[in-house]
């Protein structure tokens, strides 16, 4: 059985995509889950948060290149990555021409947390994504092998860790890496800020959605030769999650809550196609998380996520029990999210 895919998506940079799937993903290895964490963000966000800058110069700059500047390269074997690693690395035979997709192997981060690092190299991919998902569409065998590159590299690396759930962060945009990215996902989490941003992205988004997924399963999936593994693009809508703002006195509570009450009818509406949506259905509303502000900058410092902040990382007399209250924010979150990829 294959492990459960989610990816956190929705078109508004403001979201806190990347910061959720940190979190989560460290919150259900505590909750005895192997996790595999998916950067397919062409700006490597998540991989910047994994990663410190050093192993991130060892995953992008190849040997060539470091001589070329003085340095010298790594030694093989040590640290805890190594060259070829990356999913731009991954992809790379299929945009420079010179075969299939390459089944790069994760970095362990932590006992039972794996991460497939990404890459700004990945944006490079783009076009070509763009170009043979047209191919794709006529049936093209190189065409769907390029569409289904992220779907064989994701289970590839699910598999090889023996992960229970894979989480992929994926950037704020309705172009073609993210089309492949949301086609390999079981499920679709959003997580959403209570402003006009987050639901114009939702108006956006569903009805693309449900295009994408059309086109894939009724045109393409027909058409995929034998012995080329391909998602069944089910990216089925799992719910959202509000990512509460700091208030300021610019933006009063008011405005928050004028945007919060519109949530439910919009994504009932542009995410689940419903015809007529309650306006105060909140079954899809998974949680609320509130502005972890004081608390981002020591995780940062210490490399951790907030709820694992100590007193030695500076989280000292009301700060603790700020950290007490998100560990269980985020272990309730986790909980829920790991149950609805269970009952799909």
């Amino acid at each position: 059985m294959t492990a459960p895919s989610i990816a956190l998506f929705n078109n508004n940079d403001r979201a806190g995509n990347t910061t959720l799937v940190y979190h989560l993903a460290h919150m259900m290895v505590r909750l005895d889950h192997n996790v595999l964490a998916v950067d397919l963000d062409p700006q490597a966000s998540l991989t910047s948060m994994c990663l410190d800058e050093s192993e991130i110069e060892d995953l992008w700059l190849n040997p060539s290149e470091l001589i070329a500047q003085g340095e010298f390269a790594v030694t093989p074997g040590a640290g805890r990555v190594r060259d070829d690693r990356t999913v731009a690395d991954a992809v790379r035979p299929i945009l420079e021409g010179t075969g299939d997709v390459a089944l790069v192997e994760p970095v362990s981060l932590k006992p039972g947390l794996w991460l497939l690092p990404g890459s700004l190299d990945l944006s490079r991919f783009e076009d070509k994504l763009s170009n043979d998902w047209l191919k794709s569409l006529a049936g093209d065998e190189a065409g769907i092998r390029t569409t289904t590159a992220f779907h064989r590299m994701v289970e590839h690396a699910a598999a090889s860790v023996d992960a229970d759930i894979v989480l992929i962060d994926v950037g704020p945009n309705l172009g073609a890496i993210n089309r492949s990215a949301l086609l390999a996902a079981d499920s679709v989490l959003m997580p959403l800020a209570a402003d006009l941003f987050s639901l114009k992205g939702l108006s956006n988004l569903g009805p693309t959605l449900r295009e994408w997924q059309h086109n894939w399963q009724q045109v393409v999936l027909p058409q995929v030769p034998h012995g080329i593994s391909a998602p069944p693009a089910e990216m089925t809508p799992m719910g959202y999650v509000i990512m509460q703002p700091e208030m300021r006195l610019d933006r009063p509570v008011e405005a928050y809550e004028r945007w919060l009450e519109r949530i439910p009818w919009v994504y009932s509406a542009a995410v689940l196609g419903e015809q007529s949506p309650a306006p105060d259905d909140d079954r899809h509303h998974i949680a609320t998380l509130r502005d972890y502000r004081s608390l981002m900058q020591l995780a940062h410092d210490a490399r951790k996520p907030m709820f694992e902040l100590k007193t030695a990382d500076g989280a000292l007399g009301s700060t603790q029990k700020y950290v007490q209250i998100c560990y269980r924010e985020f272990r309730g979150l986790a909980q829920n999210i790991l149950q609805r990829a269970s009952d799909r």
